[in-house]
């Protein structure tokens, strides 16, 4: 029997040491499989006997369920109460890495505990350290016989009185400031908005330039054009100044009252006399300034129709308006009365106008209340519909009717002496007109294609054509689009423009499309050459080919005082541009148009010159923009343009000089 348990216990002993050794040689990573065929036989190995399953252990004191999925909870007893653990303890050991408004109590002190002079004792409550921007102040813990009662306050503002929230100084913006409108004024519900920009522009320019009849600076200058290098500075700013009664928040306001007077001074520097005035004895600079009126309406919020707040509201007095998404067709400041609203929770938006239009001041642009108010009316409604015909797409439909007796008044000359009721262009004569206006337009995205598109087909009639002395129809369209693809930092976009022009400027009939009053954010608007620069016909009249700041090609005296003119040579645009996102802070973006006439015969009877091309020439123009802040509070621009001439371009100019623009731009907002 010793013998056999002998025998035994040696087999053992070789299994184990056997084990040790296979374990000791395969030293296996985690995962992979072990060999089977080493292991001992079954038969050599002594049979395992039952052991007793082990006591469960009891739950942690710390509330951790260790039991696997599906398993049911094991019953323990409920943990002895821990010891208070101190407020100290809990902060993490790094500085700074404490949530705002917490005091540090990491550093040690004498006894090798993390606190700081002042910590609560073990088992206190830490006290509560408000951060700074918040305004508010610690409140201490009430006693225990502190007494409690309900107080009640007229409106939440006299509550944060109350707590100690107070203004901070007028300068900042971003904090609590009653001047923009983070408090009331008066009551509980009246606010009053104060916004200030000041936008500062620097422009180097050169544009064809004619040379003065009479009094030239620069006698023996040969032919008809001069130097055109030019010089704009111009320092723009403008005050907001808005009083208004409601909670905004969800709804439109009540009563709002807004008035935005706009102080200018301007520089231009010129290489030609009779480029600024038609006294050519005033020299070739000109000092201005003018305080032009932009916003003076009153805005009443007549009823809701939803609980959504679907509204209607009345509109009086100068204010902004834009007919279209991109400022095609009339994009200004003027005064009138308009009744807009929405309906089924902001799907359908729509707008109902009758303006009257305000003189423009000639070197600045702005409104100039000190002149009668023109005989010029634009009648307007629109009408739009988001995510039509699919979401995220928002289509517009406009009606438009444009009376104008201007051609009752005479004749009509700006503050430099230059005419411009009627353009000194054809015959010459005052007219009257009626231009019917009905468009379609949309903006918005199919899938990941940007699109905007804009279709305006225009009809109506004059008591007298610019060519001939004789009452003609008009008959005009416009098509234009914009299509773009984004790639995640940047945006390839592809621009498309056609407006009819007049191809006989001596029959009964203009089809040459011009516009109300455009300002059109298309084919890099102000950054490009052309839309920029105000190129004029020179040996045709004293008409521009196009205006300022503006994309057709319509031989108006000016576009802010000038009568808009149907016998014009139309506009064809084809361009390709990018936008690039460098940073969050800093864009570039590039524009290339091909620009032509649509017909040449009306540039060609004014000029009295045949073969004029049509091609205008290619446009060149980058542009950046820098926010430093991340917000529009400070905005840097600054862009340069050129034009390529084409055979059309050269026809009129010649090609001794390359035209080009350099815009400067610094616009701050409080």
């Amino acid at each position: 029997m010793a013998s056999k348990r002998l025998s035994i216990c040696a087999v053992l002993l070789l299994s184990l040491c056997a084990a040790g050794a296979q374990a000791q040689e395969e030293r296996r990573r985690p995962g992979d499989r072990a060999e089977r065929d080493t292991q001992l036989p079954a038969d050599v190995l002594p049979q395992p006997t039952a052991t007793p399953r082990p006591a469960p252990l009891p739950a942690p004191s710390i509330g951790v369920d260790r039991r696997r999925p599906g398993e049911a909870p094991a019953r323990a007893e409920a943990p002895a109460p821990a010891k208070p653990v101190p407020a100290a303890a809990t902060q993490p050991a790094v500085q700074g890495r404490r949530r705002p408004g917490q005091p540090d109590y990491t550093r040690p002190d004498a006894s090798g505990e993390r606190a700081e002079p002042g910590a609560p004792a073990r088992g206190q409550r830490v006290p509560f350290s408000p951060n700074r921007a918040s305004g508010l102040k610690p409140v201490a813990k009430p006693g225990a016989d502190a007494e409690f009662r309900k107080e009640v306050v007229p409106d939440r503002w006299q509550l944060t009185r109350a707590l100690g929230v107070t203004d901070y100084p007028w300068y900042d913006p971003y904090n609590q400031n009653t001047l923009k409108a983070d408090r009331p004024v008066i009551g509980k519900d009246w606010f009053f908005n104060a916004t200030v920009i000041s936008d500062t522009v620097v422009e180097p320019r050169r544009l064809p330039t004619p040379v003065a009849p009479q009094g030239e600076n620069r006698p023996g200058a040969p032919g008809l054009i001069g130097d055109g290098d030019q010089l704009i500075l111009q320092q723009n700013l403008g005050v907001g100044l808005v009083l208004y009664k409601g909670n905004t928040t969800f709804m439109p306001p009540d009563w709002e009252f807004r008035f935005t007077p706009v102080f200018n001074v301007n520089r231009v520097t010129a290489e030609q006399n009779r480029a600024l005035f038609i006294d050519p004895t005033k020299g070739d600079t000109r000092d201005d300034q003018h305080i032009g009126v932009q916003d003076l309406f009153i805005d009443k919020h007549l009823w809701d129709w939803t609980k959504r707040y679907d509204f209607d509201s009345l509109r009086v007095g100068i204010q902004p308006f834009n007919a279209d998404f991109r400022g095609f067709l009339f994009r200004d400041e003027q005064l009138g009365i308009r009744l807009f609203g929405n309906r089924n929770n902001n799907i359908y938006l729509y707008n109902v106008a009758w303006f009257r239009r305000v003189e423009k001041d000639t070197n600045s642009g702005l409104n100039d209340l000190g002149k009668p108010l023109r005989k010029d009316d634009v009648f307007v409604t629109n009408f739009y519909w988001q995510d039509f015909p699919i979401l995220g797409m928002v289509s517009e439909a406009v009606l438009l009717y444009n009376r104008n007796r201007e051609g009752d008044e005479g004749l009509y000359f700006n503050n430099n002496g230059f005419i411009e009721r009627p353009a000194s262009l054809g015959i010459e004569k005052p007219r009257n007109y009626d231009a019917y206006y009905a468009g379609l337009n949309g903006e918005g995205h199919f899938g990941r294609l940007n699109f905007t598109g804009s279709a305006y087909l225009l009809f109506g009639d004059q008591d007298r054509g610019v060519f001939v002395d004789r009452a003609t129809d008009i008959r005009a369209f416009l098509l234009a689009t914009e299509v773009g693809f984004d790639f995640d930092w940047r945006r390839l976009r592809f621009t498309a423009l056609y407006a009819s022009g007049d191809d006989d400027p001596y029959d009964d009939v203009e089809t040459g499309f011009d516009a109300v009053f455009e300002n059109a954010l298309f084919a890099g608007a102000d950054t490009s050459f052309w839309v920029r620069q105000n190129v004029p016909l020179i040996g045709g009249g004293g008409v521009a080919l196009s205006g300022r700041n503006g994309i057709l090609n319509t031989l108006r005296s000016s576009k802010e005082e000038g009568q808009s003119n149907f016998t014009n040579p139309g506009t064809v645009i084809l361009g390709v541009g990018a936008d690039f996102d460098l940073t969050p802070q800093f864009r570039i973006s590039t524009n290339v148009n091909q620009i032509a006439f649509a017909t040449t015969e009306v540039i060609e009877a004014a000029r009295q010159q045949a073969n004029v091309g049509n091609n205008i020439g290619t446009d060149l123009s980058v542009a950046t923009i820098w926010r430093p802040f991340f917000t529009q509070n400070v905005v840097f621009r600054a862009s340069g343009a050129v034009l390529l001439p084409g055979d059309g371009y050269k026809a009129l100019f010649g090609d001794d000089e390359l035209p080009y623009s350099v815009l400067l731009n610094l616009t701050l907002t409080w």
